[in-house]
Parts: C-alpha cells; sequence; structure tokens
C-alpha cells in the first residue's frame, strides 16, 4: 500500500535526546517537532516519540526522535532505547553544574550501547536564564573537543538554536550514510521498521497532554 503525500520520506533516522532529568529534553522535541513550549511539563514517564519530516542536502528525511526519563529507575530500557539510534543529543543545563558533570556518565553508556558511529551533539540547555547560568561555554566547548564531539547551546524557550542543533545532527548522519552508501534494501528495512503506529499513537497523546499542561 503506498504512503500517503504527507509520509513520503527518502531516509529515516532516528534520533535520542539523553541526559539527566530536567534538563529541558522534553522541551527541546516539543519546540523542534510542534513549535511549542510547555512551561508546566512534568518529567518524563518511560520513553515519547515525536516525529518532524524536512529537508536536508535536498532529500527528505523524516526525524524520530526519542525521548526519555533521565531518572536512574528508568535506566533498564537502555538497549531498546539506543537500537537502531544515528544520532544522540547529550543535554545537560547551564544553571546545573551536576548535569554537566554527569555528561561523562551518559556519554560512556552511550558509546557502551550504541552504534560506534553514532553522531553527537553536546546540547547546553536553558541560555535563557542567564542569571543562573553556572557552566561556563568555554568549559562545555573544550569538554567536546576532548571527546571529539559537536557543541551548541540552546533555549526551548525562546527557541534559540533548537532548529541549528537537530539540523546539524541531522546534516551529519546524511552525511555519514551517503559516504557508506547504504543499499536500498537495507533502507527500506529501516524506514519499514520505522513505521509503527504506536509512535504516531504517542506523539498525540504527548500533544494533548502537553496542551493541557500549559
Amino acid at each position: 500500500m503506498a504512503r500517503r503525500a504527507d509520509e513520503e520520506y527518502d531516509y529515516l533516522f532516528k534520533v535520542v535526546l539523553i541526559g539527566d532529568s530536567g534538563v529541558g529534553k522534553s522541551n527541546l522535541l516539543s519546540r523542534f517537532t510542534r513549535n511549542e513550549f510547555c512551561l508546566e511539563s512534568k518529567s518524563t514517564i518511560g520513553v515519547e516519540f515525536a516525529t518532524r519530516t524536512l529537508q536536508v542536502e535536498g532529500r527528505t528525511v523524516k526525524a524520530q526522535i526519542w525521548d526519555t526519563a533521565g531518572q536512574e529507575r528508568y535506566r533498564a530500557i537502555t538497549s531498546a532505547y539506543y537500537r537502531g539510534a544515528l544520532g544522540a543529543l547529550l543535554v545537560y543545563d547551564v544553571t546545573k553544574p551536576t548535569s554537566f558533570e554527569n555528561i561523562s556518565r551518559w556519554l560512556k553508556e552511550l558509546r557502551d550501547h550504541a552504534d560506534s558511529n553514532i553522531v553527537i551533539l553536546l546540547i547546553g540547555n536553558k541560555t535563557d536564564l542567564k542569571h543562573l547560568r553556572a557552566v561556563a561555554t568555554e568549559d562545555a566547548e573544550s569538554y567536546a573537543e576532548k571527546e571529539g564531539l559537536s557543541f551548541i547551546e540552546t533555549s526551548a524557550l525562546e527557541a534559540t538554536n533548537v532548529e541549528t542543533a537537530f539540523q546539524t545532527a541531522l546534516s551529519e548522519i546524511y552525511r555519514i550514510i551517503s559516504k557508506k552508501s547504504i543499499s536500498s534494501e537495507s533502507t527500506s528495512a529501516h524506514i519499514k521498521e520505522g513505521q509503527t503506529l504506536v509512535v504516531d499513537a504517542q506523539v498525540t497523546d504527548t500533544k494533548r497532554n502537553c496542551c493541557s499542561a500549559s
């Protein structure tokens, strides 16, 4: 059966959001996929999904963004969460030094469970809280350079650099995929694997919850 026009895409890229609870992962997700921000958003329970289709290097890419709770009690979903991920946004809160210190642990977990070629972007979120900043941009830049990561600071509240962050990750994934010249068979399999009703259903639920919380 042919896909509807709004479902036409050339590639499906799975990207995961990781980092401590409360750093703003869910709001980065909602800002990028729906251009929404929920001031009273609650901690994510388990896993949430959202998708957005956009152009990357002239090709239509469907970005499937996974957001999980940062709390330890949900760590059991690790292997399934990372499976098939081509990109990861490693998020900390610029007002919370502990969330930056924990980046090393999240990075280790990512490298232990994800594909070795996964594209990783370090994100310093909540730059709108200038008076509360506790993590210097220079420190994060230095860490990113040492670990070979791309780095950008964002504000989901003000929509600062959110688009740029995701576009950077997706463009880098596309560059790697193109270089590998993945066969049409494996690409098709990946796309079919990503088309699940569960994802669409959860996107709808997430949006409804978000709106009711605002």
